[in-house]
This record gives structure tokens, C-alpha cells and sequence, in this order.
């Protein structure tokens, strides 16, 4: 199989092109490289440098479509987004032009290709929003009521997945995501709190922990999120799938965790709560384990182990 992978240098988008890689498939990466890294890619290109390509491009430009298109991909993997959820209220229109103009130049390039089909990552904790905690963990059910920018244009995204179904057969699956850790998380920016935690303590620095730091979370691991996108390649269609662990875990436990493997003060540095964050999240896994077959294979401590490592072998 030919693959497009879109944000590819990123995170989760390069332990995705790995995961294709290792099965054999052919993968072109678009990435305009301001959030990802082709360092990212290093490994995949000493394992296949012949069967993978990178294209640099931005979706806000036209040119995206044609890249797609020549790309001539049987599933197009659509990671690439603006996902920093504060710079879409500083700035939503830029927010918009990526998430979602970008998300349509993707479709009009897979459907102008012939691609089979287009697989979304979506965003779990803002697509559901604020919700009835009696609800955790969330399943698919659960009305969407995004409350920021972001949350509006993955949510605007999912819908075009729809429109490019019905106005021209083009098949899609949508993966909702738990809030992703793992290596090669960036822990600055608009990083998870798992990659920020390790970062700041295996360099000696304080850890800020905002609010109580009873807010929950769903920590799922990167390599299993990388798995759910392979089995939605295949199967699918027409469907949105929780990804996650259906586990709540408080941002003052994961802290003890992490402080107690890596070395450090056992109480973080507090900080008033942030406006507009979720007091509680976790996503209901069953669909995707009915349908994709997919479940999470890492508990949150074994993950983290293998985060640390990761961290701690590029310190050095």
C-alpha cells in the first residue's frame, strides 16, 4: 500500500509512518515542519529510505491538493492541524485556515487521486467539551460541544469527512483522541503534561501543577494510537472511534509518579487553575475494540517508564 501521512514529522505522525513502514507500505509525509521535526524521521529513514518521501508543504497553500494528488495514496492518514487549543482563541481564523481549509485540500487531493479512503485524527478531550462527568468515560454517543476554537474546527473537519462521502463515495474514519504521550513529545509549546513533566525533571527544574490538580485525564500511549490508525485503514468506514483508555488518571498522581521514578520533590509548585480547562476526561475505548479491534496494550506507568527512557537517552 502507498500511504500519505500528513503531519508526519510530528509526534504521533512519525510513529505512525514507523508503524507503516515496518509493515512494508510505501508512505509519502506532507509536514511543513513548524511544529515537527525531520529528526523525527531519522529512524524510518536508516529501516526504508527507499520507500519513504517527504514533501514539504503548508495546507494553508493550494499547492497541498497537488502534492496529495501526485502522492497518489490508497489512505490518506490526516494528522496535520493546528492543535495548540490557546493560539485558536488568540487566533481563529489561522486556526480555521489549517484545521479546516487544510483538511479540505487534503479531501479534494485524496478524492482527485483516487485514494479509498481518508483517516482523521480528531481531538476527544475538545470534541465532547465540557460534558456531564456522570457520562465518563465518554463514548460516541455523547453530544458534541466544543468550547474552543480548535475543538470547532476538528469538529468542522469531521463534518467535510461526511460531505467528501456523500458528494463523492470517498470512504473515512475518524479517530478521537485521549490526550496522547509518549517519545518524541515535544515538552514545550502546547505539549502534553507527560512530556512537560519529564522534561522539567530530569533537567532539575520545578514542575507547575495548575489548580488542584485533581482534573483528570485519559493518558493513552503513542505507540497504541499509532495501531488504531493501522486498523482503521482497513476497516471502519463511516465511523468516529474513541481512542483511548477509558482510565481517569489526576494530574497530582501522574506527577507522583513521575517524580518519584525520575527523582524529584515530591510536591509540584501550584498555580491557579487555567481558564476554560476540563475538570475531568476519558474516553470509552468499546467501539473501537468492536469494530477496529483495537485496544490499548500500555498502562500509564509502563508507558511512562518508556517515556522517561526516551527522554532521558536524548539529554544526553
Amino acid at each position: 500500500m502507498r500511504a500519505v501521512v500528513t503531519g508526519g514529522t510530528g509526534f504521533i505522525g512519525s510513529a505512525l509512518v514507523d508503524r507503516l513502514l515496518a509493515d512494508g507500505h510505501e508512505v509519502v509525509v506532507l509536514d511543513d515542519l513548524s511544529t515537527g521535526s525531520e529528526a523525527n524521521l531519522v529512524d524510518a529513514r536508516v529501516g526504508a529510505p527507499e520507500r519513504l518521501r517527504l514533501e514539504v508543504v503548508d495546507l494553508r497553500d493550494d499547492r497541498s491538493i497537488d502534492v496529495v494528488e501526485a502522492a497518489g495514496a490508497e489512505v490518506v492518514f490526516h494528522l496535520a492541524a493546528q492543535a495548540d487549543v490557546r493560539a485558536s482563541v488568540a487566533d481563529p481564523i489561522d486556526d480555521a485556515t489549517v484545521n479546516v481549509l487544510g483538511t479540505i485540500r487534503v479531501l479534494e487531493g485524496a478524492r482527485r487521486s483516487g485514494a479509498r479512503k481518508v483517516v482523521l485524527a480528531s481531538s476527544g478531550g475538545t470534541l465532547y467539551g465540557d460534558a456531564d462527568p456522570a457520562l465518563l468515560p465518554f463514548d460516541e454517543s455523547v453530544a458534541h460541544r466544543p468550547e474552543s476554537p480548535y475543538g470547532g474546527s476538528k469538529s468542522a473537519a469531521g463534518t467535510y469527512l461526511r460531505v467528501y462521502e456523500a458528494l463523492y463515495g470517498l470512504s473515512w474514519t475518524e479517530l478521537a483522541l485521549a490526550n496522547v504521550y509518549g517519545p518524541r513529545q515535544d515538552p514545550h509549546g502546547e505539549a502534553g503534561v507527560v512530556a512537560i513533566f519529564a522534561g522539567r525533571l530530569l533537567a532539575g527544574d520545578p514542575c507547575t501543577v495548575f489548580g488542584t490538580g485533581d482534573q483528570t485525564r485519559d493518558f493513552v500511549f503513542v505507540d497504541d494510537v499509532a495501531e488504531a490508525f493501522i486498523a482503521a485503514a482497513d476497516t471502519g468506514d463511516g465511523c468516529l472511534f474513541n481512542i483511548g483508555t477509558g482510565v481517569e488518571s489526576s494530574v497530582n498522581d501522574l506527577y507522583s509518579t513521575m517524580a518519584s521514578t525520575i527523582g524529584g520533590p515530591s510536591e509540584p509548585g501550584r498555580a491557579p487553575a487555567r481558564h476554560g480547562e476540563l475538570e475531568r476526561s476519558a474516553l470509552d475505548p468499546g467501539h473501537a475494540a468492536q469494530v477496529l479491534g483495537w485496544r490499548p496494550t500500555t498502562d500509564l506507568s509502563e508507558g511512562v517508564r518508556r517515556t522517561i527512557h526516551w527522554f532521558r537517552q536524548v539529554s544526553r
